[in-house]
């Protein structure tokens, strides 16, 4: 079960407040009228009781009794069909047929969050008119799906109704891919030549120190953001291109650097180009939340943010090369949560996973969302390793803990991977963990009908509409408190009256929870007082 440290020592007091109000405190509610059953599963059970319409006695709390929070996400790359579609051109039945896997793979699996990559070069897996049709798609830029249908809607509708968040993954600067074969007419690369360069790798690459580049790219970002109900805004590492992409010749960028200089500028042009990427950062981060105060922006940036933090670390300097000042970004704010690309194992000395979790958790000084990025690839090398971190980073992260596994595909192709977290640390479903700072409201309690047979209880939940998901909490006779994460399309759960080992169900607890994670209060239902009241 997930717990936050603070849980564990304040357990036992919970637990004794609890009992005392149980005795003490109690308050007679009206429970909502009988309707009509109209689902042909409260038909079928042929119900004793329908609903409870009594006088009950209901227990409130403000919080839940288990802590059930943990981010637990993929990424779905697009770029060179890595995981999706498997290749361009498929028909839009086999594309669906393909998402629909994934996504259902991912519910199963106790995930909480996907993450799909929309922009791999410039283009779009969806309906824009600022951007063409992507080549990754349907084999040729600019042209869109047969029969017609907007992937990404698709996507989101599909991936709501399962309960999991929808990310969009963009890269904000990439201009044409490698793999992207030839480019496309309505391409950034032919419409606007002044605004890219063509690198030594054979890749084009945008200007970030242009304006017009800022202008664009967050044009992009803020017509998805108005357009769709995404869950978040995701970038990856790639802001200024790697230097091996050129040819170690450093960025073609010397014109806009000199009119930057002609109009006053004082900068070095490596503090130019930082204060470029930092710039569309920050703007990035307002003009969505001015937009739509739910939608969550998230970026995973190289892991080392410089050589030497902490003392022990050794690897390329993101600051230098990249020109990605991260650290900022964690320290402002800016993001609503973080997600250092850590793929390197717990016992490499210098990149060793928990040594620089450990160290980016020292720099969220705004207390942020911190999501590691983990490399599936590192348990064929060592079982058991990607499980390993998991745990350690609940334990570095006892209050938000999280992950987000690169990519979805060693994930579906390695049973051994797969069955080591659906045997281990996700042997239950969790919800994203709330965001405070996104909205001060909580949802409201949903309203539910119980129903009882010779065999279980039967709850029906009549406020699905107002929610994103909503947990049934429960408790058996000599045992603690379990729990179940229901999503929109799943308004009723039963439970058996007695368990497999005989022991009888005494308790029931409900909560709502919303777009931003946050959960209703605490509604508790003793069966006992109930079935007393009815008898």
């Amino acid at each position: 079960m997930i717990r936050s440290l603070k849980f564990y020592k304040s357990l036992s007091l919970i637990l004794l407040a609890f009992f005392a109000y149980s005795c003490k405190s109690t308050k007679n509610v009206a429970v909502a009228e009988k309707q009509s059953e109209t689902t042909d599963t409260l038909v079928q059970k042929e119900m004793e009781s329908p609903q409870v319409s009594e006088e009950i006695t209901e227990n409130r709390f403000i919080e839940a009794p288990l802590d059930i929070a943990e981010f637990r996400a993929a990424w779905i790359a697009t770029v060179a069909n890595i995981n999706w579609p498997s290749k361009a051109g498929l028909s839009t039945e086999v594309q669906k047929k393909e998402a629909l896997e994934m996504l259902d793979f991912l519910e199963e699996n106790n995930f909480n969050a996907v993450i799909l990559q929309v922009r791999p070069q410039a283009d779009a897996l969806y309906q824009s008119e600022l951007e063409p049709w992507s080549y990754f798609l349907t084999g040729k830029s600019g042209k869109a799906p047969e029969p017609y249908y907007d992937p990404l809607d698709f996507w989101i509708e599909q991936a709501h109704l399962r309960g999991l968040e929808l990310h969009v993954w963009l890269n904000p600067y990439r201009a044409h891919h490698t793999t992207g074969k030839e480019i496309g007419k309505k391409s950034i690369v032919k419409t606007h030549p002044e605004l890219v360069m063509e690198l030594k790798n054979g890749m084009w690459w945008m200007d970030p120190g242009s304006e017009k580049v800022q202008e664009h790219s967050a044009a992009v970002v803020m017509d998805i953001v108005e357009r769709y109900d995404i869950d978040a805004v995701h970038f990856d590492d790639y802001f200024y291109p790697y230097a091996s992409y050129n040819g170690k010749n450093g960025f073609p960028d010397d014109a806009s650097f000199q009119k930057y200089l002609n109009s006053g500028g004082e900068l070095s042009k490596a503090d130019w180009r930082r204060k470029s990427v930092n710039d569309f950062i920050e703007r990035i981060a307002g003009e969505i939340k001015a937009e739509k105060s739910f939608v969550k922006f998230g970026i995973s940036p190289f892991g080392i943010w410089r050589p030497g933090f902490p003392a022990s670390i050794k690897g390329m300097d993101q600051y230098e090369e990249l020109y990605a000042d991260a650290k900022l970004w964690l320290n402002k704010g800016w993001i609503d949560y973080f997600t250092p690309q850590l793929y390197w194992p717990t016992a490499k000395v210098g990149q060793s996973f928990p040594v620089l979790l450990g160290w980016w958790e020292s720099e969220n000084v705004v207390g942020r969302h911190l999501w590691p990025g983990i490399n599936l690839a590192l348990d064929e090398e060592t079982p058991g390793e990607i499980a390993s971190q998991i745990m350690i980073s609940r334990g570095i992260l006892p209050d938000s803990p999280g992950v987000v596994h690169w990519n979805i595909g060693p994930l579906m192709k390695s049973e051994k991977i797969r069955n080591s977290l659906k045997n281990g640390p996700y042997q239950q479903n969790a919800l994203v963990p709330a965001s405070p700072w996104l909205s001060s409201e909580t949802p409201e309690i949903p309203q539910i009908q119980l129903a009882k047979t010779a065999s279980e209880y039967t709850i029906k939940n009549s406020s699905l509409e107002e929610h994103f998901r909503w947990v049934v909490y429960y408790q058996y006779e000599n045992s603690g408190w379990n729990y179940i994460i229901l999503n929109k399309e799943q308004d009723l759960h039963s439970l058996p009256i007695q368990n497999k080992d005989n022991n009888k169900l005494i308790k029931i607890g409900i909560t709502a929870v919303d777009r931003t994670g946050a959960q209703s209060s605490f509604q508790q239902y003793d069966l006992q007082i109930l079935d007393r009241i009815k008898s």
